[in-house]
């Protein structure tokens, strides 16, 4: 799972060509660590249609709250440099791609 800093936000999410997923979570968290292998799978079925990445909350405050991230995990799509999907709330891999479905 490739992870994103505030600093590089910009450049690997807001400039991707392909959409993004970013999970928002925290090293406290356990649904966030319940998420990881399904973030996994779903980065890897969907290479070349759909990058995936997390941001840790505690360390980039910057995005959070830019954002308006209150609840861990939540994921954001973004496309064009724009958040187009939000969920929040651990799911099952095949409740994820349904959700995303639309996007890639």
């Amino acid at each position: 799972m490739t992870e994103v800093t505030d600093a590089e936000f910009g450049t690997r999410v807001l400039g991707s060509e392909l959409p993004v997923l970013v999970e928002f979570t925290a090293d406290w968290c356990p649904p966030c660590r319940q998420m990881a292998p399904v973030l996994g799978a779903v980065a890897a079925e969907e290479a070349g249609r759909l990058r995936v990445m997390q941001l840790n909350v505690d360390r980039n405050p910057a995005t959070t709250n830019a954002y308006k991230v209150l609840s861990m995990p939540t994921f954001m799509v973004f496309r064009d440099g724009e958040p187009v999907k939000s969920m929040v709330g651990s799911r099952p891999k095949r409740r994820l791609l349904e959700e995303l479905a639309d996007i890639v």
